[in-house]
Protein backbone atom coordinates (compact mmCIF):
# COMPACT_ATOMS: atom_id res chain seq x y z
CA UNK A 1 0.00 0.00 0.00
CA UNK A 2 1.23 3.41 -1.31
CA UNK A 3 1.99 5.96 1.80
CA UNK A 4 -0.91 8.30 0.42
CA UNK A 5 -3.14 5.07 1.12
CA UNK A 6 -2.07 4.73 4.90
CA UNK A 7 -1.69 8.33 5.49
CA UNK A 8 -4.92 9.23 4.53
CA UNK A 9 -6.46 6.13 5.70
CA UNK A 10 -8.51 7.54 8.64
CA UNK A 11 -9.44 10.46 6.69
CA UNK A 12 -11.24 8.17 3.53
CA UNK A 13 -13.04 5.30 5.59
CA UNK A 14 -15.16 7.94 7.41
CA UNK A 15 -15.16 10.47 4.56
CA UNK A 16 -19.38 10.47 4.35
CA UNK A 17 -19.23 11.70 8.20
CA UNK A 18 -16.15 14.00 7.41
CA UNK A 19 -17.97 15.90 4.58
CA UNK A 20 -21.01 15.82 5.97
CA UNK A 21 -20.10 17.32 9.50
CA UNK A 22 -17.98 20.07 7.55
CA UNK A 23 -20.81 21.22 4.72
CA UNK A 24 -23.35 21.47 7.36
CA UNK A 25 -20.93 22.94 10.35
CA UNK A 26 -19.97 26.10 7.81
CA UNK A 27 -23.20 26.36 6.62
CA UNK A 28 -24.70 26.92 10.08
CA UNK A 29 -21.71 28.13 12.18
CA UNK A 30 -19.48 30.37 9.23
CA UNK A 31 -22.13 31.99 7.28
CA UNK A 32 -24.91 34.21 7.89
CA UNK A 33 -27.51 36.79 6.29
CA UNK A 34 -26.91 40.11 5.81
CA UNK A 35 -30.23 42.69 5.45
CA UNK A 36 -29.42 45.69 3.24
CA UNK A 37 -31.84 48.90 3.98
CA UNK A 38 -32.09 51.76 1.14
CA UNK A 39 -32.80 55.01 1.90
CA UNK A 40 -32.01 58.76 0.41
CA UNK A 41 -30.46 61.56 2.97
CA UNK A 42 -34.20 62.65 3.38
CA UNK A 43 -35.02 58.97 4.54
CA UNK A 44 -36.99 58.14 1.82
CA UNK A 45 -36.70 54.20 -0.01
CA UNK A 46 -34.20 53.92 -2.41
CA UNK A 47 -35.41 51.37 -5.50
CA UNK A 48 -33.57 49.65 -8.47
CA UNK A 49 -30.36 49.68 -6.80
CA UNK A 50 -27.08 47.33 -7.89
CA UNK A 51 -25.24 46.76 -5.18
CA UNK A 52 -21.45 45.28 -5.34
CA UNK A 53 -20.92 43.24 -2.30
CA UNK A 54 -16.59 42.24 -1.58
CA UNK A 55 -15.60 40.67 1.55
CA UNK A 56 -12.65 42.59 2.47
CA UNK A 57 -11.67 40.68 5.85
CA UNK A 58 -12.45 37.16 7.78
CA UNK A 59 -13.63 37.38 11.26
CA UNK A 60 -11.77 33.59 11.70
CA UNK A 61 -8.49 33.68 12.78
CA UNK A 62 -6.07 31.70 10.68
CA UNK A 63 -2.26 32.13 10.85
CA UNK A 64 1.41 31.18 12.11
CA UNK A 65 3.93 32.17 14.03
CA UNK A 66 6.10 35.58 13.45
CA UNK A 67 9.15 34.01 14.69
CA UNK A 68 11.25 34.23 11.72
CA UNK A 69 10.52 37.64 11.34
CA UNK A 70 13.73 39.51 10.39
CA UNK A 71 15.65 36.59 11.15
CA UNK A 72 16.95 35.04 8.24
CA UNK A 73 20.30 35.38 6.26
CA UNK A 74 19.50 38.11 3.51
CA UNK A 75 17.28 41.31 3.06
CA UNK A 76 16.04 39.23 0.00
CA UNK A 77 15.16 36.53 2.23
CA UNK A 78 13.35 38.87 5.18
CA UNK A 79 11.07 40.35 2.83
CA UNK A 80 9.93 37.35 0.99
CA UNK A 81 9.35 36.17 4.38
CA UNK A 82 6.57 39.53 5.50
CA UNK A 83 5.24 38.82 1.98
CA UNK A 84 4.00 35.38 2.73
CA UNK A 85 3.08 35.62 5.39
CA UNK A 86 0.80 38.67 4.96
CA UNK A 87 -0.39 37.00 1.72
CA UNK A 88 -1.56 34.03 3.67
CA UNK A 89 -2.67 34.86 7.32
CA UNK A 90 -4.64 37.42 9.48
CA UNK A 91 -3.14 36.56 12.84
CA UNK A 92 0.72 36.12 13.94
CA UNK A 93 1.61 34.60 17.23
CA UNK A 94 4.21 36.71 18.94
CA UNK A 95 7.59 35.29 20.88
CA UNK A 96 7.27 36.24 24.83
CA UNK A 97 9.52 33.68 26.21
CA UNK A 98 10.73 35.17 29.02
CA UNK A 99 14.28 33.53 29.24
CA UNK A 100 14.88 35.43 25.57
CA UNK A 101 12.71 38.56 26.42
CA UNK A 102 14.73 39.01 29.51
CA UNK A 103 17.54 37.76 29.32
CA UNK A 104 18.79 39.91 32.28
CA UNK A 105 16.59 41.39 34.74
CA UNK A 106 15.34 44.23 34.16
CA UNK A 107 16.71 44.83 30.82
CA UNK A 108 13.55 43.36 28.53
CA UNK A 109 14.40 43.05 24.73
CA UNK A 110 11.26 44.80 24.15
CA UNK A 111 12.47 47.86 21.61
CA UNK A 112 13.47 46.70 17.62
CA UNK A 113 16.56 47.87 17.93
CA UNK A 114 17.22 44.95 20.71
CA UNK A 115 19.66 42.36 20.70
CA UNK A 116 18.93 39.65 18.34
CA UNK A 117 17.82 36.34 19.77
CA UNK A 118 17.32 33.22 17.30
CA UNK A 119 13.51 32.81 16.44
CA UNK A 120 13.11 35.56 19.09
CA UNK A 121 12.09 38.79 17.16
CA UNK A 122 11.74 41.98 19.36
CA UNK A 123 7.71 42.54 20.55
CA UNK A 124 8.28 46.27 18.89
CA UNK A 125 9.46 45.06 15.60
CA UNK A 126 6.61 42.36 15.35
CA UNK A 127 4.03 44.59 16.46
CA UNK A 128 5.36 47.42 14.19
CA UNK A 129 4.86 44.57 11.32
CA UNK A 130 1.31 43.74 11.71
CA UNK A 131 0.00 47.08 12.69
CA UNK A 132 1.41 47.51 8.95
CA UNK A 133 -0.36 44.83 7.19
CA UNK A 134 -3.63 44.59 9.57
CA UNK A 135 -2.91 41.36 11.22
CA UNK A 136 -4.03 40.48 14.41
CA UNK A 137 -0.89 39.85 16.95
CA UNK A 138 -1.02 37.37 20.26
CA UNK A 139 1.00 36.99 22.88
CA UNK A 140 2.58 33.53 23.82
CA UNK A 141 3.71 33.10 26.56
CA UNK A 142 2.92 34.40 30.05
CA UNK A 143 3.84 31.41 32.25
CA UNK A 144 5.82 28.37 30.26
CA UNK A 145 7.83 25.55 31.91
CA UNK A 146 11.27 25.84 30.92
CA UNK A 147 11.66 29.33 29.87
CA UNK A 148 12.32 31.24 33.17
CA UNK A 149 15.71 32.84 33.10
CA UNK A 150 18.19 31.89 35.36
CA UNK A 151 17.78 34.78 37.55
CA UNK A 152 14.33 34.24 38.31
CA UNK A 153 14.64 30.72 39.43
CA UNK A 154 14.49 30.09 43.28
CA UNK A 155 11.15 28.91 45.54
CA UNK A 156 7.43 29.02 44.75
CA UNK A 157 7.27 32.75 46.20
CA UNK A 158 10.27 34.04 44.80
CA UNK A 159 8.73 32.72 41.23
CA UNK A 160 5.46 33.67 42.04
CA UNK A 161 6.43 37.18 43.10
CA UNK A 162 8.69 37.78 39.76
CA UNK A 163 5.96 36.34 37.39
CA UNK A 164 3.45 39.02 38.77
CA UNK A 165 5.62 41.79 38.04
CA UNK A 166 6.20 40.35 34.66
CA UNK A 167 2.33 40.57 34.20
CA UNK A 168 2.45 44.04 35.18
CA UNK A 169 4.99 45.01 32.86
CA UNK A 170 3.69 43.19 30.14
CA UNK A 171 0.06 44.19 30.22
CA UNK A 172 1.49 48.24 31.14
CA UNK A 173 3.31 47.89 27.41
CA UNK A 174 1.26 45.76 25.38
CA UNK A 175 -2.35 45.02 26.76
CA UNK A 176 -3.99 47.83 24.07
CA UNK A 177 -2.16 46.71 21.22
CA UNK A 178 -2.00 42.72 21.87
CA UNK A 179 -5.47 41.57 22.12
CA UNK A 180 -4.91 37.65 22.92
CA UNK A 181 -2.42 36.58 25.58
CA UNK A 182 -1.55 32.94 26.14
CA UNK A 183 -1.49 32.26 30.00
CA UNK A 184 0.24 29.25 30.48
CA UNK A 185 1.44 26.12 28.00
CA UNK A 186 2.03 22.79 28.60
CA UNK A 187 1.67 22.64 32.62
CA UNK A 188 1.66 18.77 32.47
CA UNK A 189 4.98 18.62 30.69
CA UNK A 190 6.08 21.35 32.83
CA UNK A 191 5.84 19.02 35.84
CA UNK A 192 8.22 16.38 34.20
CA UNK A 193 11.09 18.96 34.50
CA UNK A 194 12.73 18.54 37.89
CA UNK A 195 13.88 22.44 38.69
CA UNK A 196 10.56 23.52 38.02
CA UNK A 197 8.29 20.64 39.26
CA UNK A 198 7.90 22.18 42.46
CA UNK A 199 6.37 24.80 40.94
CA UNK A 200 4.31 23.03 38.71
CA UNK A 201 3.11 20.79 40.69
CA UNK A 202 1.41 23.55 42.76
CA UNK A 203 -2.44 22.59 43.53
CA UNK A 204 -3.43 26.62 42.59
CA UNK A 205 -0.80 26.81 39.82
CA UNK A 206 -3.42 27.52 36.46
CA UNK A 207 -5.79 29.32 39.23
CA UNK A 208 -3.35 31.48 40.20
CA UNK A 209 -1.74 32.29 37.07
CA UNK A 210 -5.05 33.43 35.65
CA UNK A 211 -6.20 35.20 38.39
CA UNK A 212 -3.11 37.20 37.89
CA UNK A 213 -3.48 37.86 34.46
CA UNK A 214 -7.01 38.87 34.92
CA UNK A 215 -5.61 41.57 37.51
CA UNK A 216 -3.87 43.07 34.72
CA UNK A 217 -5.28 42.26 31.31
CA UNK A 218 -9.14 43.32 31.95
CA UNK A 219 -9.91 43.44 28.74
CA UNK A 220 -7.95 40.81 26.63
CA UNK A 221 -8.81 37.48 25.79
CA UNK A 222 -7.19 34.95 27.70
CA UNK A 223 -5.96 31.62 26.33
CA UNK A 224 -4.97 28.07 28.21
CA UNK A 225 -2.83 26.22 26.09
CA UNK A 226 -1.34 22.14 25.87
CA UNK A 227 0.42 20.06 23.92
CA UNK A 228 -1.49 18.10 21.52
CA UNK A 229 -0.59 14.20 23.64
CA UNK A 230 -2.20 15.64 26.38
CA UNK A 231 -6.03 15.96 24.44
CA UNK A 232 -6.21 14.29 20.98
CA UNK A 233 -5.10 10.68 21.41
CA UNK A 234 -6.30 7.61 23.39
CA UNK A 235 -4.35 7.94 26.37
CA UNK A 236 -5.35 11.37 27.55
CA UNK A 237 -8.67 11.30 26.07
CA UNK A 238 -11.79 10.71 27.72
CA UNK A 239 -14.78 13.56 27.09
CA UNK A 240 -15.22 15.57 30.20
CA UNK A 241 -13.46 13.09 32.10
CA UNK A 242 -9.90 14.38 30.38
CA UNK A 243 -6.80 15.89 32.33
CA UNK A 244 -7.06 19.00 30.26
CA UNK A 245 -10.61 19.04 30.52
CA UNK A 246 -10.90 18.84 34.18
CA UNK A 247 -8.05 20.92 34.98
CA UNK A 248 -9.80 23.82 33.22
CA UNK A 249 -13.36 22.94 34.63
CA UNK A 250 -11.82 23.34 37.84
CA UNK A 251 -10.38 26.69 37.25
CA UNK A 252 -13.46 27.93 35.65
CA UNK A 253 -15.87 26.58 38.98
CA UNK A 254 -12.69 28.83 41.00
CA UNK A 255 -14.10 31.90 39.57
CA UNK A 256 -11.52 32.18 36.98
CA UNK A 257 -11.58 34.11 33.25
CA UNK A 258 -10.33 31.79 30.67
CA UNK A 259 -11.87 33.10 27.37
CA UNK A 260 -10.07 30.64 25.04
CA UNK A 261 -9.16 26.56 25.19
CA UNK A 262 -5.87 26.34 23.24
CA UNK A 263 -5.00 23.11 21.67
CA UNK A 264 -1.83 22.01 19.55
CA UNK A 265 -1.30 19.53 16.69
CA UNK A 266 1.98 18.79 16.63
CA UNK A 267 2.44 15.56 14.03
CA UNK A 268 5.88 15.10 15.27
CA UNK A 269 6.56 11.34 14.33
CA UNK A 270 9.23 9.81 12.24
CA UNK A 271 8.15 8.59 8.53
CA UNK A 272 8.33 4.99 8.92
CA UNK A 273 6.05 5.68 12.05
CA UNK A 274 4.20 8.24 10.20
CA UNK A 275 0.74 6.31 9.30
CA UNK A 276 0.60 4.80 13.30
CA UNK A 277 1.16 7.28 14.80
CA UNK A 278 -1.03 9.75 13.54
CA UNK A 279 -4.06 7.42 12.92
CA UNK A 280 -5.87 8.43 15.72
CA UNK A 281 -5.31 12.08 15.44
CA UNK A 282 -6.29 11.97 11.85
CA UNK A 283 -9.58 10.20 12.76
CA UNK A 284 -12.91 12.66 12.10
CA UNK A 285 -14.93 10.85 14.58
CA UNK A 286 -12.29 11.50 16.82
CA UNK A 287 -11.71 15.18 16.23
CA UNK A 288 -15.38 15.79 16.27
CA UNK A 289 -15.23 14.44 19.66
CA UNK A 290 -12.84 16.13 21.15
CA UNK A 291 -14.03 19.72 19.97
CA UNK A 292 -17.46 18.53 21.00
CA UNK A 293 -16.48 17.69 24.78
CA UNK A 294 -14.44 20.71 25.08
CA UNK A 295 -17.26 23.12 23.25
CA UNK A 296 -19.18 21.80 26.73
CA UNK A 297 -17.19 24.20 28.83
CA UNK A 298 -18.70 27.21 26.93
CA UNK A 299 -15.30 28.34 26.16
CA UNK A 300 -14.26 28.93 22.17
CA UNK A 301 -11.38 26.80 20.94
CA UNK A 302 -8.26 27.53 19.25
CA UNK A 303 -5.99 25.39 17.52
CA UNK A 304 -2.98 27.11 18.52
CA UNK A 305 -0.08 25.55 16.82
CA UNK A 306 -0.07 23.36 13.81
CA UNK A 307 2.87 21.15 12.08
CA UNK A 308 2.36 18.38 9.83
CA UNK A 309 5.26 17.54 7.95
CA UNK A 310 6.14 17.13 3.94
CA UNK A 311 9.35 14.80 5.01
CA UNK A 312 10.67 15.43 1.88
CA UNK A 313 10.51 18.17 -1.21
CA UNK A 314 9.12 15.20 -3.31
CA UNK A 315 6.14 16.74 -5.33
CA UNK A 316 4.12 13.45 -3.92
CA UNK A 317 4.94 14.21 -0.23
CA UNK A 318 4.47 17.79 -0.56
CA UNK A 319 1.00 16.43 -1.94
CA UNK A 320 -0.23 14.18 0.77
CA UNK A 321 0.73 17.34 3.27
CA UNK A 322 -1.77 19.36 1.34
CA UNK A 323 -4.77 16.73 1.41
CA UNK A 324 -3.77 16.28 5.31
CA UNK A 325 -4.21 20.24 5.83
CA UNK A 326 -7.02 20.58 3.67
CA UNK A 327 -9.54 17.81 5.74
CA UNK A 328 -7.88 19.77 8.81
CA UNK A 329 -8.50 23.27 8.40
CA UNK A 330 -12.07 22.25 6.62
CA UNK A 331 -12.69 20.30 9.65
CA UNK A 332 -11.70 23.05 12.60
CA UNK A 333 -13.15 25.79 10.65
CA UNK A 334 -16.81 24.03 10.40
CA UNK A 335 -17.22 23.58 14.46
CA UNK A 336 -19.03 26.11 15.93
CA UNK A 337 -17.07 26.37 19.21
CA UNK A 338 -13.14 27.29 17.23
CA UNK A 339 -12.41 30.65 16.50
CA UNK A 340 -8.24 30.18 15.51
CA UNK A 341 -6.04 27.86 13.75
CA UNK A 342 -2.44 28.83 13.50
CA UNK A 343 0.24 26.86 11.56
CA UNK A 344 3.68 27.16 13.61
CA UNK A 345 6.87 27.78 11.06
CA UNK A 346 6.12 28.99 8.17
CA UNK A 347 9.83 28.14 6.58
CA UNK A 348 11.14 24.82 6.55
CA UNK A 349 14.45 24.43 8.09
CA UNK A 350 13.59 26.88 10.68
CA UNK A 351 11.90 25.37 13.30
CA UNK A 352 13.04 25.24 17.63
CA UNK A 353 14.72 21.79 16.77
CA UNK A 354 16.22 22.84 13.60
CA UNK A 355 18.81 26.05 14.08
CA UNK A 356 19.36 28.23 10.83
CA UNK A 357 20.67 26.67 8.34
CA UNK A 358 20.81 23.25 9.98
CA UNK A 359 20.07 20.61 6.65
CA UNK A 360 20.35 17.29 9.08
CA UNK A 361 17.38 18.36 11.82
CA UNK A 362 15.53 15.68 10.43
CA UNK A 363 12.67 15.47 8.27
CA UNK A 364 9.52 15.95 10.71
CA UNK A 365 11.43 19.29 11.79
CA UNK A 366 13.21 20.39 8.60
CA UNK A 367 9.62 19.85 6.32
CA UNK A 368 7.49 20.51 8.53
CA UNK A 369 6.79 24.55 6.67
CA UNK A 370 4.36 25.57 4.29
CA UNK A 371 7.05 26.94 2.38
CA UNK A 372 10.21 25.65 0.75
CA UNK A 373 14.03 26.54 2.28
CA UNK A 374 14.01 28.60 -1.26
CA UNK A 375 11.21 30.45 -0.33
CA UNK A 376 8.66 28.82 -2.88
CA UNK A 377 5.72 27.90 -1.84
CA UNK A 378 4.40 24.17 -1.68
CA UNK A 379 0.63 22.95 -2.35
CA UNK A 380 -0.09 23.36 1.15
CA UNK A 381 0.52 26.77 1.45
CA UNK A 382 -1.80 27.63 -1.52
CA UNK A 383 -4.50 25.43 0.53
CA UNK A 384 -4.56 27.61 3.20
CA UNK A 385 -4.22 31.00 1.18
CA UNK A 386 -6.86 29.56 -1.31
CA UNK A 387 -9.30 28.24 1.24
CA UNK A 388 -9.85 31.52 2.95
CA UNK A 389 -9.45 33.88 -0.18
CA UNK A 390 -11.57 32.07 -2.41
CA UNK A 391 -13.26 29.22 -1.21
CA UNK A 392 -14.63 30.53 2.19
CA UNK A 393 -14.76 34.34 0.93
CA UNK A 394 -18.43 35.85 -0.39
CA UNK A 395 -18.30 38.00 -3.67
CA UNK A 396 -21.19 38.84 -5.21
CA UNK A 397 -23.68 41.23 -7.01
CA UNK A 398 -26.87 42.21 -6.32
CA UNK A 399 -30.04 43.48 -7.85
CA UNK A 400 -33.34 45.18 -6.35
CA UNK A 401 -36.34 47.07 -7.38
CA UNK A 402 -37.36 47.45 -3.51
CA UNK A 403 -35.42 49.06 -1.16
CA UNK A 404 -34.56 46.15 0.45
CA UNK A 405 -32.28 42.99 -0.53
CA UNK A 406 -30.28 40.22 1.35
CA UNK A 407 -27.30 38.03 0.98
CA UNK A 408 -25.63 35.14 2.78
CA UNK A 409 -21.89 35.21 3.79
CA UNK A 410 -18.47 34.56 5.47
CA UNK A 411 -18.78 36.49 8.53
CA UNK A 412 -16.41 39.68 8.32
CA UNK A 413 -16.39 43.29 7.37
CA UNK A 414 -17.48 43.47 3.68
CA UNK A 415 -17.31 46.50 1.40
CA UNK A 416 -20.58 47.43 -0.83
CA UNK A 417 -20.51 49.73 -3.82
CA UNK A 418 -23.91 50.89 -4.46
CA UNK A 419 -25.21 52.07 -7.44
CA UNK A 420 -28.45 53.73 -7.63
CA UNK A 421 -30.01 56.93 -8.43
CA UNK A 422 -27.26 58.15 -10.91
CA UNK A 423 -25.32 58.03 -7.40
CA UNK A 424 -22.11 55.40 -6.42
CA UNK A 425 -21.29 55.13 -2.64
CA UNK A 426 -19.17 52.73 -1.08
CA UNK A 427 -19.68 51.62 2.37
CA UNK A 428 -18.59 49.33 4.76
CA UNK A 429 -20.61 46.89 7.23
CA UNK A 430 -19.53 43.78 9.97
CA UNK A 431 -21.35 40.86 9.21
CA UNK A 432 -21.11 38.72 12.74
CA UNK A 433 -22.29 36.11 13.99
CA UNK A 434 -22.84 38.02 17.12
CA UNK A 435 -25.68 40.90 15.41
CA UNK A 436 -28.82 40.88 13.83
CA UNK A 437 -27.29 42.13 11.01
CA UNK A 438 -29.72 44.57 9.57
CA UNK A 439 -27.80 47.65 7.78
CA UNK A 440 -29.38 50.84 7.30
CA UNK A 441 -27.91 52.58 4.64
CA UNK A 442 -27.93 55.85 3.16
CA UNK A 443 -27.00 56.42 -0.45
Amino acid sequence: MSRRSEVLKPFERKKAFMEDRIEHGIELYRKGFAFLHLSDAEGKPVTGARVRVRQKTHDFRYGANLFMLGEFNSSEQNAAYETLFADAFNIATLPFYWSDLEPEAGKPRFAKESPKRYRRPAPDLCLEYCEARGIEPKAHCLNYAGFQPDWAKGDVSKEKRLLDKRFRELAARYSDRIPSWEVTNETFWGMRIPRYAEFYRQDDLIEWSFETAERYFHTNRLIINEAHSRIWNSEFFYGARSPYYMQIERALRSGRRIDSIGMQFHMFHRAEKEAEATAVYYDPERIYDVLDSYAKLGRSIQVTEVTVPAYSWKAEDEAIQAEILRNLYRMWFSHPAMEAVVYWNVVDGFAAFAPQGDMTAGENYYHGGLVRYDFTPKESYRVIQELFTKTWHTDLTLDTETDELNFKGFYGIYELEIEAQGKSVRREIHLTRECSNHFYLTI
